[in-house]
């Protein structure tokens, strides 16, 4: 299946999404979010489906589209996870996958607009393939690793390289912005991709193509990361794992690329759809 939400920021109904079309399910009840995951939901929601084939109306063309996901425990982001990134970036290659942390309050739908922080100078795009948690996951072995995924997401890891390394610290301040996690716009099932380890992503800003990458080059595996992250805290059904960006981020060009209002980024992903935002200004609230 491929999961979808629609309506307003915040007030999002749910959706499936069967041949393309995506149809309303609200009536299904509640929402993609850790109760879902945790209680079956999935099967559940399968059977739904087909008890009502036939029967489901599509979503009407202009709703806007909402992160496929309700806001999760966590969004938990896996950096330098491919080598040539790492080398772009002039990092050393990872001997473990690194681990930050992006706020849950950057979650915003797919073509939901991508603000500019204040005061930021350098703000850069990340297209990632990101794995979204099915089951409660502690210590859990690499060979059982996928039997706790419910399935994978687009994502833009959004990011202020001046706050996420000039200013000190940890790589979180500048991965947690407002807007900084666009994510859908589907959830695809584990059963819908033949080989997560074989997935096509790229990006473009303004028609240019700057990232075209593919798992197969991940230098920590999505099992490997799911089966890393639980051995440092718990994860919850409906929780984030981001793997990482493949080369061509604005930080690796010479001079650097940075996003600047009116700028439109532009990514997809095999079997994950496509996604768009424009880049607009922070405006302080009145």
């Amino acid at each position: 299946m491929k999961l979808v939400r629609f309506g307003e920021l915040g007030n999002e109904q749910i959706g499936v999404q069967i041949e393309g079309v995506s149809y309303d399910v609200s009536a299904f009840g509640g929402d993609y979010d850790e109760q879902f995951f945790e209680q079956n939901g999935l099967a559940r929601l399968e059977n739904f489906v087909k008890a009502n084939q036939g029967k489901l109306l599509p979503i009407a063309d202009g709703i806007r589209i909402g992160a496929p996901i309700a806001r999760p425990s966590k969004i938990v982001c896996i950096g330098l996870n491919y080598k040539d990134h790492a080398e772009e970036t002039g990092a050393a290659i990872p001997t473990e996958p690194i681990i930050f942390m992006k706020s849950t309050t950057a979650l915003v739908g797919p073509n939901d607009n991508v603000v500019i922080p204040k005061n930021s100078t350098k703000t850069d795009w990340e297209v990632e393939f990101a794995i979204v948690m099915g089951k409660k996951a502690s210590y859990v072995e690499k060979q059982e690793a996928l039997d706790y995924v419910a399935g994978y997401v687009l994502h833009n890891d959004v990011s202020e390289r001046a706050f996420q390394f000039d200013r000190g610290g940890t790589w979180d301040k500048g991965k947690g912005c407002d807007t900084f996690a666009p994510l859908g716009p589907v959830l695809t099932t584990k059963d819908e991709i033949p080989n997560i380890n074989n997935v096509r992503l790229w990006l473009k800003v303004n028609g240019k193509s700057y990232q075209d990458g593919n798992t197969s080059n991940l230098i920590f595996s999505v099992e490997h990361v799911v089966s890393y992250v639980s051995q440092f805290m718990t994860l919850l059904p409906g929780d984030v794992i981001s793997t990482g960006t493949p080369a061509g981020v604005g930080l690796g060009f010479n001079p650097p690329i940075y996003l600047k209002p009116g700028d439109v980024v532009e990514l997809g992903a095999d079997h994950l759809g496509e996604s768009r935002q424009e880049c607009v200004a922070y405006i302080a609230p009145q």
